[in-house]
């Protein structure tokens, strides 16, 4: 993860994560038997004979799937849900186990293409941005696709569950909207099958569209809003932050970053008071 500037304003910053534009750096494990394209994070085997750890491991393949180094680096959560990839679902299913990490990195000196690019991680979760106040695509498509799921429960209790996780998840029913619910509200999006990876997950044939935002290969979308979430809450106790800017910043630029990874705006003062 780093973060940059982003459009035309310089003072507009842009939380991006790495992006390996198709699937050919998987083939080796077996993990891609479709040639899939699309956006993935940098992953790769683990090789218990020339790597003495799982980290080190990863720092040696982002080397050679990525021009950049990562600084700082702490594990993330073990991802092993059945069906991860489609190798998994023949007739001899192959259970794929995934370490996640989350890194920080500045972005400078990075060269990238259109395979190896920064890309915005507000593209892949557009509603998590409120910046600029209340994103419109969630009244405007997101509420009203989760109320026709909720309706569609089969039982009156599983209507009134999934009622209280829409308003727990997006802020409704005197809740509030809670910027660490990343992952959460994915899932209930997944859920509602209002993302493109539910319906080919599923390989359904639907007459709507998905909500948008970008999609990612396997289950990537998944493990990006499980590092947003990570990295949302860690910035409330640890200064993590200090890993995204340059040496030398000035208070407001280190707000603005703040504000880009949380997705929200924040008080001036409170926000100085907070650094001191």
């Amino acid at each position: 993860v780093s973060v940059g500037e982003g459009g035309n304003d310089s003072a507009a910053l842009e939380p991006g994560v790495f992006i390996v534009r198709g699937a050919e750096h998987a083939l080796s494990v077996g993990v891609a038997p479709t040639g899939e394209e699309g956006d993935a994070l940098p992953f790769g085997p683990f090789d218990p004979d020339a790597d003495k750890t799982p980290e080190q491991g990863l720092r040696n393949w982002v080397r050679e799937q990525t021009p950049i180094i990562p600084g700082y680096v702490e594990q993330l959560y073990t991802f092993g849900n059945r069906s991860r990839y489609a190798a998994a679902r023949g007739p001899n299913p192959l259970r794929v186990i995934s370490i996640g990490y989350l890194a920080l990195t500045r972005r400078e000196g990075a060269h990238t293409s259109d395979r190896v690019f920064w890309g915005g991680w507000y593209s892949y979760f557009p509603w998590e941005d409120w910046r600029e106040g209340k994103p419109k695509m969630i009244d405007a498509a997101i509420l009203p696709g989760l109320r026709r799921w909720a309706l569609s429960a089969p039982t009156a209790a599983e209507k009134s569950q999934r009622k209280l996780r829409i308003g727990l998840c997006f802020g409704l029913d005197g809740n509030l909207w809670d910027e660490e619910k990343v992952l959460e509200r994915y899932e209930l999006l997944y859920e509602a099958r209002l993302v493109a990876e539910a319906i080919r997950d599923r390989g359904l044939k639907v007459d709507y569209a998905p909500i948008s935002g970008r999609s990612m290969l396997y289950d990537h979308r998944r493990i990006l809003a499980t590092a947003m979430s990570r990295l949302r809450g860690k910035l409330k106790y640890r200064p993590v932050v200090f890993e995204l800017v340059p040496p030398e910043f000035t208070l407001l630029h280190l707000q603005k970053t703040v504000e880009a990874i949380v997705g929200l705006p924040l008080h001036k003062q409170n926000f100085r008071r907070l650094v001191e």
